[in-house]
């Protein structure tokens, strides 16, 4: 849990601008914006199309996410096996707080990007590492990121990478010894909220909530988060 027995709200999957605007009103702690192509959430960079200058957030995000910045709310980039420049070109473009990998991104891999962008771009940044989840033997990769992630997302093990709307067995994490807090990800919807409060491990630090509230890919049903936030956090 986290250190003031909140437990870390993150939601993820945004894209719409005004969707953006009234998630940020909301008592969450992260917003998630995925810049994996494959996916249906994705967020694209404006194109300029010069040969003079790089490619560039797309504004209408870029003014939308600002909100974040007056309700301390950090900015989490989602990635899958991207090249590290295309990060931090993301990272420096929509002033990302946080890199979340959901490839197979090594741990020399991190240690090398978090060299790069720490401190000279983001003195802060924090580094989530997603981690699929089937069967307790999948906690044994997590032992090669101790001390080079902040946090741990796990995840459902499915085809995709992650949203898939899919819950796995949360009784497995009895089975993670780690020392890196972790979010628990992967089909948690509205009707969790009395599972997660009766959930308990020392590691763990909040959810990560996204295509259960969603009502299209990439739009949230600011009602239903609102909603279940205030079962979750008793308000």
């Amino acid at each position: 849990m986290s250190n003031n027995n909140k437990p870390l709200i993150k939601v993820c999957g945004m894209r719409d601008p005004e969707n953006i605007r009234a998630v940020a009103q909301l008592p969450i702690d992260y917003m998630g914006f995925i810049f994996y192509p494959k996916s249906s959430r994705y967020v694209d960079m404006q194109h300029l199309c010069t040969g003079l200058m790089p490619d560039q957030a797309d504004p209408n995000i870029s003014e939308a996410t600002k909100a974040d910045n007056h309700n301390g709310i950090g900015r989490v980039g989602v990635f899958v096996d991207a090249m590290a420049q295309d990060i931090i070109t993301r990272v420096v473009a929509f002033e990302l707080d946080a890199v979340q990998l959901h490839g197979s991104e090594t741990p020399t891999f991190i240690r090398n990007l978090r060299a790069t962008i720490v401190p000279d771009i983001r003195p802060t940044l924090k580094v989530f590492k997603a981690m699929s989840i089937s069967s307790a033997d999948d906690f044994a990769h997590c032992t090669q990121y101790e001390g080079v992630v902040d946090m741990f997302v796990f995840d459902t093990k499915c085809t995709g990478y992650g949203g898939s709307g899919q819950q796995f067995d949360w009784l497995l994490l009895d089975s993670y010894h780690g020392t890196v807090p972790f979010l628990l990800s992967g089909g948690i919807g509205p009707d969790d909220a009395g599972r997660i409060k009766a959930f308990s491990h020392p590691l763990f630090a909040g959810v990560d909530l996204n295509s259960r509230f969603e009502t299209e890919p990439a739009v949230k049903d600011v009602r239903l988060l609102e909603e279940f936030i205030g079962r979750l956090l008793n308000i």
